[in-house]
């Protein structure tokens, strides 16, 4: 028993002097361990900012080619700067505002929007100033007023009358180098007209600054038909094929407001046997699309419009990403001009058989 208490008594003066020789020591790790604390809770928001920011990408349907290739290089260009979501609104707007509920729940840094309708853009903004999420529209312009909702909000694309103007000046530049393709010799252009999406700002500007650059090069210009073939390469066929039908070789040119659509024209045209001898139409297309391309290395598109896929791409997502990150898009950090704060316009290109390899 005594032995016991010995032992008993011998460990609790041991514990008494490590604890008066330890207690300064204690105090200094408990003291270092707050500063460390504190140290970390300061770093944090730092922390927070250099993380890579998540962007949600709507794109208002996945099977439309000029899209898939702004697609490509949004996930291309994001390497390094934001980690993006890219979903499929399938041509569906109220699709496509489920999808933006859902990169409002998830929280993300910033919004990356190919809106199916661009008079759709305001609600669309509502809630991203609402969850005070940056928004950026790529490629269908939102109207000025729904532009102007927020600092927040931003635009990159390509102003469809340049592509038009370009559009119709391809057509001048083969009519006046080629006075067989005044097939009647009446000194007058009769045309058909491929549109896209009735009421679509790209469809009525292409349609209409088209006609008006053949126009102001001083050539006469007859309608023979007009319809349209909502982007779609398959509808662009059925509907030149009806053309041709109620036309025949009447028709003297075909302007598409994109490739899809000439190209689909193409095809009812070789079965009408247009592109083998001397039989040839010139059509002109918007987009230079890989299809496209082909096409006139084939020789049986006349020309088509430089739509940069992958600038608008390039710079959609750094925009996205500066916005998410806090920062201010500028011509610096974004590399193309900022014009109003607010628009950053991507310059296209008239690309014809000579020059084909500034498309690829």
């Amino acid at each position: 028993m005594k032995k016991i208490t010995s032992v008993l008594l011998a460990s609790a003066l041991l514990g008494a002097a490590l604890a008066g020789c330890g207690g300064n020591n204690n105090k200094e790790a408990n003291t270092g361990n707050n500063a460390g604390n504190a140290a970390e809770a300061t770093a944090a928001p730092a922390a927070d900012a250099a993380k890579t920011p998540k962007v949600g990408v709507a794109i208002y349907k996945f099977d439309d080619t000029f899209m898939t290739g702004v697609r490509n290089a949004i996930q291309t260009s994001a390497e390094g700067i934001a980690e993006v979501d890219i979903v499929d609104s399938q041509n569906s707007q109220p699709t496509q505002n489920d999808k933006v509920d859902l990169f409002v729940t998830k929280k993300y840094n910033g919004m990356l929007i190919n809106p199916v309708d661009r008079t759709a853009a305001g609600v669309i903004i509502d809630k991203a100033k609402a969850a005070s999420i940056p928004v950026v529209f790529l490629n269908r312009e939102p109207l000025p007023e729904d532009m102007k909702k927020w600092d927040k909000v931003y635009y990159v694309g390509a102003k469809a009358e340049e592509s038009g103007t370009m559009s119709g000046q391809l057509i001048v530049d083969y009519w006046k180098a080629h006075p067989e393709a005044d097939k009647n010799k009446d000194g007058v252009l009769q045309y058909v007209m491929l549109k896209g999406e009735p009421g679509h700002q790209d469809a009525e500007l292409r349609t209409t600054y088209s006609i008006q650059a053949i126009e102001d090069a001083g050539i006469k210009v007859e309608k023979l038909a007009e319809d349209t073939a909502m982007w779609d390469r398959v509808k662009g066929q059925e509907k030149m094929a009806a053309f041709l039908g109620s036309n025949g070789d009447k028709i003297e040119a075909v302007l598409a407001n994109n490739d899809d659509m000439a190209l689909g024209a193409i095809e009812a045209l070789k079965a009408a046997g247009y592109f083998t001898g001397d039989k040839f139409m010139p059509v002109v297309g918007v987009d230079a699309t890989a299809p496209a391309v082909q096409a006139l290395q084939d020789g049986t598109m006349l020309g088509t419009v430089l739509n940069d896929a992958n600038n608008q791409g390039k710079a959609a997502i750094t925009v996205a990403a500066l916005l998410a990150k806090g920062e201010t898009p500028t011509k610096d950090n974004v590399g193309f001009d900022v014009t109003d704060n607010q628009y950053v316009w991507i310059s296209y290109k008239k690309i014809t058989k000579e020059n084909v390899a500034e498309a690829k």
